[in-house]
């Protein structure tokens, strides 16, 4: 499947129901926190089957008990509906551990 990069209306308007997002340049970027690295770390295994089965994989960083997520479609130089269902899988994931 061939992904379209979104225009920055789209943008703008996706981030309307993405809370804890936000627009960094050409990625989407969130940094989340958690009570120790074993949380941040399952959190990450979970996200990691999400990626496998959305065929899309995000830029991440892991410090200790923080997770920053950056996402876009490199292919296309953009970001595009991928990362758009990405992140709201992630925010979904997220709310329910919390």
């Amino acid at each position: 499947m061939t992904s379209k990069k979104l225009s920055d209306g789209s943008i703008t308007q996706e981030l309307k129901g993405l809370p804890g997002w936000s627009l960094a340049g050409d990625v989407l970027e969130r940094t989340f926190s958690f009570t120790d690295f074993m949380e941040a770390f399952s959190f990450m295994t979970e996200m990691a089957m999400v990626s496998e089965q959305l065929h899309h994989h995000p830029e991440w960083t892991n410090v200790y008990k923080t997770l920053t997520i950056r996402l876009s479609t490199h292919d296309i130089g953009g970001i595009s509906e991928k990362d758009i269902e990405w992140a709201t899988r992630c925010n979904q994931r997220f709310n329910q551990s919390m």
